[in-house]
């Protein structure tokens, strides 16, 4: 199961191996952007567009009351003991990357490593999440009113940048939609999901502990519409995730029936 965290590795982003220790806040150790970049606190009364490196550290509150948007090739690394609250969406472009919330699984066990040490935050988006051909979204512990909607996107299938996409820990009021996403590892665990879940012509090259292949990984998702899973490699499974069958009010479609 890959269940860890962001690491910087090279000039642009590269994310760690699940078996290392990541900080994401720059005051708390490595970060996952090239570099910490600016810190970012306050309330913005309208939208807010992060270009470059950006960080929320620790004890530290973002309020963004219009739209958050990571401008194309930029990073914001909010995988810290930090509050974010956006009142509208946010917006992820081309190559960049969002890393949001923390929760004790965040890089699995031992539960109490940096950055989340532990703890949970409560970051909170009013609206969508919306990624467009993004690099990465780290997902972990939000409350997300609208849908998660990602298209495209990640470095395509390589170990070199290590990319993963999790979608884990979240309570999510709409509906969650990747297609086309490339990279390491993906997974959509332990949410629970008001609409509908899509996940659609996903790649990832990761090996798990079992020696197979162990990418799109959908386990213990609670979703009160259907679970579509379709031209996936691999196909969608439980993996080495230590997860459960998902329970699904509507239908399960396609890949999805064997989760």
């Amino acid at each position: 199961m890959k269940l860890a965290g962001l690491l910087c590795s090279c000039a642009v982003l590269a994310v760690a191996a699940w078996a290392a220790v990541a900080a994401a806040d720059p005051t708390a150790g490595p970060p996952i952007c090239s570099s910490a970049g600016t810190a970012l606190a306050g309330t913005y009364n309208g939208n807010l567009t992060v270009t470059g490196n950006a960080y929320v550290a620790a004890g530290t509150t973002l309020t963004v009351n219009g739209n958050l948007t990571i401008a194309p090739g930029a990073c914001l690394d909010a995988f810290t003991l930090g509050t974010v609250n956006v009142g509208g969406n946010v917006l992820v472009g081309q190559n960049a990357v969002l890393a949001l919330g923390c929760t004790p699984g965040s890089l699995g066990p031992p539960f109490d490593q940096p950055p989340c040490d532990g703890q949970t935050t409560n970051d909170v988006v009013g609206g969508n999440v919306v990624g467009d051909r993004p690099l990465t979204m780290y997902l972990d512990g939000d409350t997300i009113h609208g849908n998660v909607v990602s298209t495209g996107g990640g470095p395509g299938p390589t170990f070199s940048p290590y990319i993963n996409f999790p979608i884990k820990d979240n309570t999510i009021g709409g509906n969650v939609v990747v297609t086309g996403w490339q990279g390491a590892w993906f997974g959509v665990i332990r949410n629970h999901v008001g609409g509908n879940v899509l996940v659609s012509g996903v790649v990832g090259v990761a090996i798990g502990d079992f020696g197979t292949p162990d990418s799109t990984e959908i386990a213990t998702n609670t979703i009160s519409g259907n679970l579509v899973c379709t031209g996936n490699s691999p196909a969608a499974q439980l993996g080495d995730s230590g997860g459960t069958t998902n329970t699904v009010g509507g239908v399960k479609v396609a890949e999805c029936r064997a989760v």
